[in-house]
C-alpha cells in the first residue's frame, strides 16, 4: 500500500482536477472543501497541511472533488452558504445567497418596519436576516415550494427567529395574510434567453423556478407589483431585487401603480441591484 498523501499533497492534486474541469478559484474551493472533509476550521487548516491524510478524510475529499468537478456548486456539497454574517443552510431546492442580494437587505435596514413579507423566500435568508436584525419585527416568508419552506423554517430556527416568522405556501401572495409595511422580494428575474449564459453550478444545481421566468424576465415583478399595492398600508414600502438591466423598467411598472419615491439602489460594484418604492401617505424616514 502507498503511503497516504499529506495534506499539501492531496490539495495539490485536486487544485489539478478542479483547474482541468474549469472550476473557477479551484484553489479557494479546494481548500474549503479539504477542510470539510478534515472536520477542520478553515484558520487553523495551515496546521494540519503537513501530517498524513487520514483514510477516510482522504476519501471523503475524493468524493467531494469528484462533484465539485461536475460543477457542483460547493454550497450543496457542505450544506452551508455565508450571507449578511450568518451561515444558511442550503440545498439544491434553493437558490443559494448572493453577496449582491446584501444590498437589499441594506436598503430595506434603512426603512421602519414591524411587519415584513419575502415573496419567493426560499431558503430565507432575507427575511431571517431581517428579522434577526430587528427584533421587534416579525415577518411571513411566501414560497410556492414546500421543500424550499423546509429549509427556510430550518434557517429560521438556527438564528433564533421561528417565533417571530410564519412561512406560507402560495403562488405568490395568493395565500399570504395581510397588511404590511415592506414587502421585500428577490424573485426569479433571467430571462429565458439568457439562461444558456449562466455558469454550470447555477444552470445545472439551482432551482431553475427560481431563476427564470422562461420569458422576458419581468414576469414576477407585473405580479408582485399588482399584488404588493393592496397589501402595503399606507407609507409602506416594497423593495425588489433586479438583474442590472431592469432599473428602467421595474421603476417604470412601480410608478404605473402610484408607488411614489421610486428609486434605483446601485451594489457595492456600481450596478443596479434594487429597486424601491412606497405608497402614498409616507413621510420619509430612516434607521441610519
Amino acid at each position: 500500500m502507498s503511503n497516504p498523501l499529506t495534506g499539501s499533497q492531496a490539495l495539490l492534486a485536486a487544485t489539478r482536477i478542479l483547474t482541468e474541469a474549469g472550476v473557477p478559484d479551484a484553489a479557494r474551493d479546494a481548500r474549503k472543501l479539504f477542510a470539510y472533509a478534515s472536520g477542520v476550521e478553515a484558520w487553523r487548516l495551515s496546521l494540519t497541511l503537513p501530517e498524513p491524510v487520514p483514510h477516510d478524510v482522504q476519501h471523503r475529499f475524493d468524493a467531494l472533488i469528484k462533484r465539485r468537478a461536475n460543477r457542483e456548486p460547493v454550497s450543496h456539497l457542505i450544506g452551508t452558504r455565508e450571507f449578511y454574517g450568518r451561515v444558511f443552510e442550503v440545498s439544491p431546492d434553493v437558490l443559494d445567497p448572493r453577496p449582491e442580494t446584501e444590498t437589499l437587505i441594506e436598503t430595506a435596514l434603512r426603512t421602519n418596519f414591524s411587519r415584513v413579507l419575502d415573496l419567493g423566500t426560499g431558503s430565507g435568508c432575507i427575511v431571517v436576516t431581517l428579522l434577526a436584525e430587528m427584533p421587534q419585527a416579525v415577518g411571513v416568508g411566501g414560497d410556492l415550494s414546500a421543500p424550499a419552506l423546509d429549509v427556510a423554517a430550518r434557517n429560521a430556527e438556527r438564528h433564533g427567529v421561528s417565533d417571530r416568522v410564519s412561512f406560507v405556501q402560495s403562488d405568490w401572495m395568493n395565500a399570504i395574510p395581510q397588511p404590511f409595511d415592506l414587502i421585500v422580494s428577490n424573485p426569479p428575474y433571467i430571462a429565458a434567453s439568457e439562461m444558456d449564459d449562466l455558469s454550470p453550478e447555477v444552470q445545472k444545481w439551482e432551482p431553475r423556478m427560481a431563476l427564470t421566468d422562461e420569458a422576458d424576465g419581468l414576469s414576477a415583478y407585473r405580479a408582485i407589483i399588482t399584488h404588493a399595492v393592496p397589501a402595503l398600508i399606507p407609507g409602506g414600502t416594497l423593495i425588489v431585487e433586479i438583474g442590472p438591466t431592469q432599473g428602467a423598467a421595474v421603476s417604470r411598472l412601480m410608478r404605473d401603480v402610484d408607488l411614489r419615491n421610486v428609486s434605483v439602489v446601485p451594489d457595492l460594484d456600481g450596478r443596479d441591484r434594487v429597486v424601491q418604492g412606497q405608497m402614498v401617505g409616507f413621510a420619509t424616514s430612516t434607521r441610519r
